[in-house]
C-alpha cells in the first residue's frame, strides 16, 4: 500500500498549535484490577443518537560492536517478501524494506506534532554541541536534528543500513549494535536521543548504564516509546477480554518475553527507575494519549491520529510477520487473518482507538553534584 505525502518536518522550535497534554504516569497504564482510565482526547458524542452501540466497523474510515556486524549489515532475510536485517549480534522483529521505512518516516511527524512540534523535551541549557541517535532508524530524527543543530554533530546508529547517502554535513551514521559494548569515549555526547527500541533491547539497565557513561557531566538521556496495547474508552471495546486489541498485545507480549526483548518497556515506570538506577537525576516521565485515525475533535489531535493510523497500516504485517510466524509459530494465512481483524479495527472510528506513548528525560549530574 503507497503510504501517504509525509509534511515537512519541523525543525526545532516552538510551534503556536497546542500539543496533546500528558497524562499523569501514575494513571497512564492499567492498574492491578486491569482498570484503564479514560484519556483527554477530545470528540463529538454524536455516534449514538439513535440507539447505535458505536461498535459496529467503519470501513471507510565485549566485541566492537560496528566491527562485529560489519559482515552481516547487507545479509537480509526474506519473510513473504518482507526483508529482515539477519544480524550475528542481535535479533530485531521490525522489517527493514521500503514500506517499514515509510511507517517509521510517518511516525516520526505525529511524534514530533505529539511533542508540540519538537524534536525533544529535555530542557537541554544550552545547544547541543554532540548528540547520539541510538537506533535510528531511517535517520529521520538524527537528519532534522543536524538541520535544526548546524554546528553540533549529530551521529546516528543502527544494525541496519537504511539511511540516506545525501545527509547534512553535520550528520553521520553508524553500524552499531547499542547492546554490544559502545565504542564511544566516556563523556563523549551532551544528549542521548532513543526512540521506539520496544521488543529490542535484552537489558534496558545496561543500555542506560552505557549511555551514563557516554554522557557529558550535566548531559541529558531522552527516551520515547510505545506501548502496543490498543485502548478503547467505548465499554463494549473496553471490557471485553476477548477483543483484537488485548488478543493482539497479549500474543505480541508473548512473542517478546520468548525472545527475552521485552515489549513493555513503556509500562510501570521502567524507564524512570533504570535511569535513576543507572545514576541519572531529574528524571521526568511524561505520557500521552496518542489517537489512531482521524476521529478527534481538535485539529491537532486529528491530524496526530490520522499519522498514527498511516504509520500502523505500513507497519502491522512486517510486526506480525516476524513476532507470529518466526517465534510464535503461525501459519502465514493464521497470521494475514490476524492482522486484517486488528487492521479492521483500528479503521473504526466510532470505538475511538488510541495508544500510549511514554517519553522520559534526564540529566546527569555534574562533577561534584
Amino acid at each position: 500500500m503507497a503510504s501517504p505525502k509525509s509534511p515537512k518536518s519541523p525543525r526545532g522550535g516552538s510551534s503556536t498549535k497546542s500539543p496533546p497534554a500528558p497524562i499523569s504516569p501514575d494513571t497512564a497504564q492499567p492498574s492491578a484490577a486491569g482498570e484503564v482510565p479514560t484519556t483527554e482526547i477530545p470528540f463529538h458524542d454524536n455516534e449514538n443518537e439513535e440507539g447505535d452501540s458505536g461498535v459496529e466497523d467503519d470501513e471507510d474510515d565485549n566485541a566492537s560492536s560496528t566491527a562485529s556486524l560489519t559482515d552481516s549489515i547487507y545479509d537480509y532475510r526474506n519473510i513473504h517478501g518482507r526483508t529482515y536485517q539477519n544480524s550475528k549480534t542481535t535479533q530485531y522483529w521490525g522489517p527493514n524494506d521500503e514500506r517499514q521505512n515509510d511507517g517509521l518516516d510517518i511516525s516520526h511527524h505525529f511524534i514530533t506534532m505529539v511533542l508540540g512540534d519538537k524534536l525533544f523535551e529535555a530542557p537541554l541549557s544550552k545547544p547541543p554541541t554532540r548528540v547520539l541517535d541510538v537506533g535510528t532508524g531511517t535517520g529521520i530524527w538524527a537528519i532534522d536534528m543536524s538541520d535544526a543543530y548546524p554546528s553540533a554533530e549529530i551521529i546516528g546508529t543502527d544494525i541496519s543500513p537504511i539511511q540516506p547517502m545525501w545527509v547534512p554535513p553535520n550528520c553521520m551514521f553508524h553500524i552499531e549494535d547499542a547492546q554490544l559494548e559502545w565504542t564511544y569515549e566516556p563523556e563523549s555526547f551532551d544528549y542521548i536521543h532513543i526512540r521506539g527500541l520496544y521488543g529490542s533491547i535484552s537489558d534496558w539497565g545496561a543500555l542506560y548504564k552505557q549511555a551514563y557513561r557516554a554522557t557529558m557531566p550535566g548531559g541529558w538521556i531522552e527516551n520515547f516509546e510505545y506501548n502496543i496495547m490498543v485502548l478503547s474508552d467505548v465499554p463494549e471495546i473496553r471490557d471485553d477480554p476477548k477483543h483484537i486489541f488485548k488478543r493482539w498485545a497479549n500474543i505480541f507480549f508473548e512473542a517478546s518475553e520468548r525472545m527475552g526483548k521485552t515489549l513493555r518497556i513503556g509500562e510501570g515506570g521502567q524507564m524512570r527507575r533504570l535511569m535513576q538506577e543507572a545514576g541519572y537525576v531529574d528524571v521526568v516521565e511524561k505520557n500521552y494519549s496518542v489517537p489512531i485515525g482521524a476521529w478527534s475533535s481538535d485539529p491537532t489531535m486529528k491530524q496526530i491520529g490520522a499519522y498514527s493510523l498511516a504509520f500502523l497500516d505500513e507497519s502491522l504485517e512486517g510486526f506480525a510477520l516476524f513476532m507470529l510466524k518466526e517465534i510464535m509459530g503461525w501459519d502465514y494465512i493464521e497470521v494475514q487473518v490476524f492482522v486484517s481483524e486488528m487492521r479492521k479495527s483500528l479503521h473504526n472510528h466510532k470505538i475511538r482507538p488510541y495508544y500510549i506513548c511514554t517519553n522520559v528525560f534526564s540529566r546527569k549530574p555534574l562533577t561534584g553534584e
